[in-house]
């Protein structure tokens, strides 16, 4: 079986050599490059081609946002997880719409931060249950004017199932096969849901899908 591929990028060296060894300890995972700047990480990014980089926010050089839109930029295969002491809300949602699919606090635990690597690496999307709750409600007030609970008179069943398969990460081939329609049939829902909403990216997408709890363990739409 062949290993998760991880870039470690902090600048303290002390966080660095901790984090390799936690990751280095899995079975299914491997630290190939470590960077201590913004700058570098993007390099590593670029040279190393990892499946998913474990990026803070406070990084000299190129902060932590302007390193993951330019990875997104040059490197869109390789998936971002910041992991920072920040918990305010505003570095989450810039870190968001930087392109990261996943935000874990650093004192969290460590095996949270594993099941968050694995996780973004799986095509997810993982924000640390301490900010979830909160983000949630901020979010629904400043996105979308569309209410939750008015959500079926404006999609369609099946465009809501699209939307949310494809918050999750899934690409348009692996939901036509998850639920039985053809790959162009995936566009049209795709298009219209997000012209209904005035979704332009897969960021707002994944937004909008926080804001209406889609992202949960186990949510369904039913």
């Amino acid at each position: 079986m062949s290993k998760l591929r991880i870039v470690l990028a902090d600048d303290h060296a002390v966080v660095r050599a901790g984090l390799g060894l936690l990751i280095n300890a899995q079975a299914d995972m491997e630290v190939v490059g470590q960077a201590a700047s913004g700058r570098e990480a993007v390099r590593q990014a670029r040279s190393r081609q990892p499946d998913v980089i474990v990026l803070d926010v406070s990084m000299p050089d190129l902060d932590g946002a302007a390193a993951a839109e330019q990875i997104q930029r040059e490197s869109p295969d390789v998936r971002v997880l910041v992991l920072t002491r920040h918990t305010d809300q505003g570095y989450l949602r810039r870190m968001l719409r930087a392109g990261a699919v996943g935000y874990v606090i650093k004192k969290t635990a460590a095996d949270q931060l594993i099941y968050a690597i694995r996780s973004v690496a799986a095509g997810g999307v993982f924000i640390d249950p301490s900010l979830t709750a909160n983000f949630v409600e901020r979010v629904v007030g400043h996105s979308s004017s569309i209410d939750a609970d008015s959500l079926s008179s404006v999609l369609t069943k099946r465009e809501a199932e699209v939307l949310h398969q494809i918050a999750w990460g899934l690409s348009n081939k692996e939901i036509a096969a998850q639920i039985g329609i053809s790959t162009k049939t995936v566009e049209y829902h795709k298009a219209s849901a997000t012209h209904k909403l005035s979704l332009h990216s897969r960021a707002e997408i994944v937004r909008y899908a926080l804001a209406h709890g889609w992202l949960q363990d186990d949510q369904s739409l039913e």
